[in-house]
């Protein structure tokens, strides 16, 4: 891409908003968001919403919009909004196109996710600064260190964890990480760790959730004769693999797959399921609700 076309890109997302809102349903909600926007000379390119239920339920929107001089009259669209959302007894946020989100990438042996996150990356459809790369291993450091990237080799085992976390944690401030990103990260993370990043670690399953929890899902899964291989994505919380679930997909695979065949299957499928809920997370597609979610895709 040329200079020239990066700073019409540039321009572009500077005047790019986008408002995630959810609240109890009521008549009435989208004529007022949209009254709101138009009032304060701002065009709707993309608007996605849900209602659990139109009688009593929640309703959840997402509206991407656009405002000529958006960074200047950001202050007051966000001053002006709180007043609606008391009437609607909204919770929601604001993101704009000029902050792109800074990313952490947590990595063991196996490296198939890191690379798909990297080639995504670097085609331009993950759209983030990808700031440092952290590792229990030495595997991924040439490949991430070609590209610029800071890549950090901290050994870890259950025995040193909490000493391990701090320095993750110092490193999360150092580079201002918004999203972490498990790419078969092979480590079980404490709840003073998870507590300081809620929603912001997303991690990749090798299994088709619930089934499989925990450790050597491949092995089991072919000692109990599947006929499916998953992956499955979601955010990280205490509970072991039992956090709110972004995306899942599955191949189909036969009694003549063996376990190196079932896991070979599996890597593929987990590259474009992390990738992505990475991906719909950069862009809040994403609200949680209690332990679920509602994706606009």
């Amino acid at each position: 891409m040329t200079l020239q076309g990066k700073n019409i890109c540039a321009n572009k997302n500077n005047d790019r908003g986008r408002l995630l809102v959810k609240c109890p349903d009521k008549p009435g909600i989208v004529a007022t968001l949209s009254k709101f926007l138009y009032e304060h000379n701002s065009n709707i390119i993309e608007s996605s919403q849900y209602s659990s239920d139109p009688e009593g339920g929640t309703f959840f929107i997402r509206i991407e919009f656009h405002c000529d001089n958006l960074q200047d009259k950001r202050e007051e669209l966000e001053r002006d909004f709180k007043r609606l959302a008391s009437a609607f007894f909204m919770e929601y946020r604001f993101t704009y196109g000029n902050n792109r989100k800074r990313t952490a990438i947590y990595v063991s042996k196996e490296i198939h996710c890191l690379m798909e996150l990297l080639w995504e990356w670097q085609s331009g459809d993950l759209d983030t600064d990808i700031a440092v790369v952290i590792s229990n291993h030495e595997n991924a450091r040439n490949i991430v260190e070609s590209l610029g990237i800071p890549f950090y080799y901290i050994p870890a085992n259950k025995n040193i964890r909490h000493e391990v976390e701090e320095k993750q944690i110092q490193l999360m401030q150092k580079y201002n990480v918004d999203l972490l990103i498990l790419a078969r990260y092979m480590q079980i993370l404490t709840p003073n760790f998870v507590s300081k990043f809620p929603n912001r670690i997303i991690n990749i399953h090798h299994s088709f959730l619930p089934a499989f929890i925990g450790a050597r899902p491949y092995e089991r899964a072919y000692d109990r004769g599947v006929k499916l291989i998953g992956a499955t994505s979601h955010y990280v919380t205490n509970d072991l693999d039992e956090g709110p679930i972004i995306e899942q997909d599955i191949e189909r695979v036969d009694h003549r797959d063996h376990i190196n065949d079932l896991k070979k299957i599996g890597q593929q499928v987990e590259r474009r399921v992390l990738a992505r809920a990475v991906k719909w997370h950069l862009e809040d597609r994403i609200i949680v609700q209690n332990n679920k979610t509602i994706v606009f895709r």
